[in-house]
């Protein structure tokens, strides 16, 4: 069974689903984690290192800094809720270890939860002030990739910028819709333990969705023919994001690499995908 895309009337077949649909969500994963390892050598090999050093600095400063800011900030917001509401204070007049043990695994929870839509939305700040550099190598990987020379096009490279920045705001608006309905289900007993969980593979595939966007961009396709691609192979944009996320537990040099790393990887990814069609 075959899953293609329609792009300028030429239909690309991009990926053979073997057997089911799972099967080939699994492929995707692994093709988009590998195309990290792959970023690595392509930058090496092309000499991508002060297009990704310096902007990289800068993220990971303004990620230290904002991510101490955040951690107090929702740490005043669980202590708003359990001391300054008198829950606490109920809690304790209950003498019941029990409820307090499910009060307290929800409280770390939703600190957890809080935590994530802090770095959602540095993210997608981010996205948008670094438009121009993600515009600038995404076109500048697919032309190593396609084997052309890169010549730099100011009216090509603005819309890029521009559709870069659109769609960062939209995939910001709809997965803060998502995070937030998580904090209220991340409050009930049991249920909520898993939507931490819940949270970070909404987070992983919407940060995906914004790199495979520049990518779906240097293939030619508009906004709607891209979504269209990204919502069917949801593997790819996942696939990024995880990678993303891990990064960031390798202290200021993952923090440094991983903005570029994910706007290269997802470029590789896509070619490799078109070269299984």
């Amino acid at each position: 069974m075959l899953e293609y895309v329609n792009m300028n009337s030429e239909s690309l077949y991009l990926c053979i689903l073997p057997l089911t649909k799972k099967k080939c969500l699994l492929k995707e994963i692994i093709i988009a984690v590998q195309s990290y390892f792959k970023a690595h050598d392509f930058i090496k090999e092309h000499k991508l290192w002060r297009w990704i050093l310096i902007p990289g600095i800068i993220y990971a400063i303004l990620f230290g800094v904002s991510i101490y800011f955040f951690g107090k900030s929702a740490t005043a917001v669980i202590s708003y809720l359990t001391i300054d509401t008198g829950l606490q204070n109920w809690l304790d007049k209950l003498h019941s270890s029990w409820l307090g043990f499910l009060f307290a695994v929800g409280g770390v929870i939703l600190w957890l939860i809080l935590m994530l839509l802090y770095f959602s939305l540095f993210k997608y700040i981010w996205l948008i002030i670094g438009a121009p550099l993600f515009s600038f190598l995404s076109d500048k990987t697919f032309s190593i990739l396609k084997g052309d020379e890169y010549t730099f096009d100011i009216k090509r490279y603005l819309a890029h910028v521009k559709r870069g920045i659109s769609i960062a705001i939209r995939n910001s608006l709809w997965q803060t819709v998502y995070v937030i309905s998580i904090i209220f289900l991340s409050l009930l007993p049991f249920v909520g333990w898993a939507t931490p969980i819940l949270a970070v593979m909404i987070e992983c595939y919407y940060y995906g969705f914004s790199m495979m966007d520049y990518s779906c961009e240097g293939n030619k396709m508009n906004s709607a023919n891209a979504t269209d691609f990204i919502s069917q192979h949801k593997g790819l944009a996942i696939g990024n994001g995880i990678v993303f996320y891990l990064m960031h537990f390798v202290v200021f040099i993952g923090w440094i690499l991983a903005p570029s790393y994910a706007i290269i990887a997802s470029a590789i990814s896509m070619q490799e995908l078109k070269s299984k069609k």
